[in-house]
């Protein structure tokens, strides 16, 4: 049986404590390219890794927890999760006063200020979550 593809995480796998890729492991993913494996990463991360990773060393990424993957640029799955769910879910928590956030299309939909939570966080804006009406990638 040979290897058709290999997939790995990236944080706590592939990238190193200082969120680099090795150029070991850079030279080992393009050398399984070369001879016809598929490389993949699958990550909980949403395309905020475009910076972190480079893209060159891979044919697809599944990204928000498996919520959509990629392949050539062009999303081949998406299992995004409606408003008419989400939005009772969302508004719940905030109700009881937690600290709630939902991202669609690389923004984060929030109750707070994620940028004290998250740093690197850009895209954000304060939402009252009971007119929130975006497909949902993760919460």
């Amino acid at each position: 049986m040979s290897v058709k593809m290999i997939v790995t995480d990236l944080d706590g796998t592939l990238l190193r404590e200082d969120k680099t890729v090795s150029k070991r492991s850079e030279n080992a993913l393009f050398r399984c390219r070369e001879i016809g494996i598929k490389v993949v990463y699958a990550t909980a991360r949403s395309m905020s890794n475009k910076e972190l990773v480079p893209h060159k060393l891979f044919d697809a990424n599944i990204i928000n927890n498996g919520a959509i993957a990629y392949a050539d640029g062009k999303i081949i799955h998406n299992c995004l999760m409606k408003p008419e769910t989400t939005r009772p879910l969302l508004m719940a928590c905030d109700m009881r006063g937690l600290k709630t956030a939902a991202q669609s299309n690389n923004i984060h939909y929030s109750n707070f200020d994620v940028v004290k939570e998250w740093e690197q966080l850009r895209q954000f804006e304060i939402t009252d979550f009971s007119l929130y009406d975006k497909e949902t990638e993760k919460m």
